[in-house]
């Protein structure tokens, strides 16, 4: 069933990380008028950085776990076997 799932991952991975930076980009308009300071450029500043940081990293795990789990619910309509663990450990 891996081998099934994974050009199916790779795909949903590819469209959640484009989907993802698009949510991020749009977030940091609310904060910012200029760019998200990105961690090579000479004068950003910490607070900046951090906050930017904080939130991309947040957006992109947020929308790479929606779209993750729900490829793999799809998947498992589809084909009657979900691709990955049955449950979480401890529940």
């Amino acid at each position: 069933m891996k081998l099934l799932f994974a050009p199916v991952g790779i795909v949903a991975g590819l469209i959640a990380g484009f989907a993802a930076q698009k949510g991020f980009e749009r977030l940091w308009a609310v904060f910012d008028d200029e760019e998200p300071p990105e961690p090579d450029e000479r004068d950003a500043s910490y607070p900046k950085l951090i906050a930017a940081l904080l939130v991309e990293g947040a957006v992109f795990r947020l929308t790479k776990g929606i779209v993750d789990h729900g490829v793999r619910g799809a998947f498992a309509r589809l084909t009657g076997k979900w691709p990955g663990e049955e449950s979480a450990a401890g529940t």
